[in-house]
């Protein structure tokens, strides 16, 4: 009884001990924050501590991923949700002076749950509040606070005019801050670029709490915050977006078909037509098993009519079949969303949480040369035959256009000449108490390794906005060298890694902005 009570005693003792080590950092965060704020009774509304009545309304109301809202999901101590530059000022100085890491969060679909989820103890800034819009028609330009989201951007947009656009995202609910951080490709860009190739200026709250601007960042920070990824050098409070036209009708377009109806060679014949296809025409592929069925759909917008689409088809991949009965002649924003929402109304772009959610997993993959017809007609029939196949998808995006003509140094983001299309490969179902989702990861690292003959290589690219954590991770002491980060880094940046490092080293020396693949100092 003797050695029962004295173990009981001692658990006890460990377990005060460890929540007095967090509840102190914790009170001293908030008393921090309340001594840096002007208005402690305002700021007080915007702080939500683990035993708040809404902190878990509040953190899981922007995961995204059903991956990370598990209980053994590492939680914040503190959810920050402010209204103001100085709110997120305070935060930052606060989290310093306490030895706390920092997450922001604008829309939460970080693929790896890194704009919400820390092994360290750490402060959640969600943006959430900060999504005002200022839109200039005559000038052709916005600026957009970094907590709004790609769906209530293009409704303000679409509110002013109908032939102004921005090239962002279709998944309406994602936010502009990690986004546009990260490079920011979407149905325009082949066109106009990425998101960021259309950003002109910024403010970000540094490692010091200063807001700087475009001017007073100098041109090597706004270089790296333009496709350095979030997370690495500040917090983005805003964007000033360069605002692209559209013409007032475009069109729409699918073509679906089987195996069996040649969609093998299909894919084939697209890979070498649609990067090669004129800016105004993008044409993604997707592979998925519908009604039990390995289907190819062939998907795309024109910015133009009918009539001159299905010419252009016609020439330039008259295999495919495309006629006008095929088309849907409509607006750039009607289209994009048509069958999203109930009776197509365009007002749930201005809801945030109107998304389903699953648990996922992302990788990505770019593709330089052809791959050969055999793959298309074997292997990936084959993955998709298997029972995590049916719960998968693959996206194939065509290259071209204007990103063969903008230097791969213009912005972080390198993959830009010498890419035909990148490769998406997505697994994800609903969440269930018995779901073994470590079958389906499996599945995909199986496909993925697959597929290496046939992509980028030396290094195998990746995009950074699809996070993916099997290329490897940063040391949880914040002490990886630029050699150790390069297993990952090199794949996302090729050589611009090594100026994001150099530029990090002068702007957060101490790195104190970092996650599992943040960019390193040197």
């Amino acid at each position: 009884m003797e050695f029962t009570f004295s173990f009981v005693f001692a658990i006890f003792l460990v377990f005060s001990a460890a929540s007095t080590a967090v509840a102190q950092p914790q009170q001293q965060f908030l008393r921090c924050l309340t001594a840096q704020s002007n208005d402690s009774a305002s700021i007080s509304k915007l702080v939500y501590s683990r035993n708040s009545p809404s902190y878990s309304s509040v953190l899981e109301s922007s995961i995204q991923n059903q991956r990370f809202d598990t209980e053994a999901t590492p939680k914040p101590l503190i959810i920050v949700t402010p209204t103001s530059a100085s709110h997120i000022q305070a935060a930052v100085k606060c989290s310093k002076s306490n030895g706390l890491q920092i997450r922001t969060r604008s829309g939460g679909h970080d693929f790896e749950g890194l704009s919400y989820v820390s092994q360290a103890p750490f402060v959640l800034i969600d943006l959430v509040n900060l999504r005002s819009v200022d839109i200039d028609v005559k000038n052709r330009v916005a600026w957009v606070q970094t907590g709004l989201t790609v769906g209530e951007l293009y409704y303000r947009i679409y509110e002013k005019s109908k032939t102004l656009a921005f090239p962002a995202a279709s998944c309406h609910s994602v936010g502009l801050g990690g986004y546009i951080s990260g490079g920011g490709f979407g149905p325009f860009f082949r066109k106009y670029g990425l998101a960021v190739d259309n950003v002109i200026d910024a403010h970000v709250i540094d490692v010091n709490g200063r807001i700087l601007d475009r001017k007073s960042m100098g041109e090597d920070m706004f270089w790296a915050i333009r496709g350095g990824a979030g997370g690495n050098f500040g917090i983005v409070l805003d964007w000033k977006l360069k605002l692209v036209p559209v013409p007032p009708t475009v069109t729409f377009f699918a073509v679906k078909k089987t195996l069996e109806e040649n969609a093998a060679q299909l894919i084939h014949q697209w890979q070498l037509v649609s990067p090669k296809l004129p800016k105004d025409v993008i044409s993604v592929v997707r592979v998925a098993v519908v009604n039990q069925t390995y289907q190819v759909s062939f998907t795309g917008m024109f910015l133009g009519k009918s009539d001159d689409l299905v010419s252009l088809m016609q020439t330039s991949f008259p295999e495919l079949g495309l006629v006008k009965q095929l088309c849907l002649e409509t607006t750039w924003i009607q289209g994009l969303y048509r069958g999203q929402f109930p009776n197509d109304s365009l007002e749930y772009l201005l809801n945030r949480t109107w998304a389903e959610k699953e648990v996922f997993k992302v990788k990505s993959d770019y593709v330089q040369q052809p791959i050969p017809e055999s793959v298309f007609q074997q292997i990936w029939p084959k993955y998709f035959n298997e029972e995590e196949g049916k719960y998968a998808n693959l996206l194939l995006v065509p290259y071209g256009g204007i990103m063969d003509e903008i230097p791969d140094t213009q912005t972080p983001f390198p993959h830009r000449a010498g890419n035909l299309y990148k490769i998406v490969y997505y697994i994800g179902r609903k969440q269930d108490k018995n779901l073994d989702f470590q079958n389906y990861t499996s599945w995909m690292k199986r496909f993925y390794d697959e597929m290496t003959p046939y992509v980028s290589k030396n290094p195998r690219e990746a995009y950074a906005n699809y996070r993916d954590l099997d290329l490897g991770t940063n040391k949880g002491t914040g002490k990886t060298s630029f050699t150790e980060a390069s297993v990952w880094g090199l794949g996302y940046y090729k050589n611009n890694f090594k100026r994001l490092a150099q530029v990090k080293t002068l702007v957060d020396p101490e790195n104190f902005f970092r996650h599992e693949q943040s960019i390193p100092s040197l």
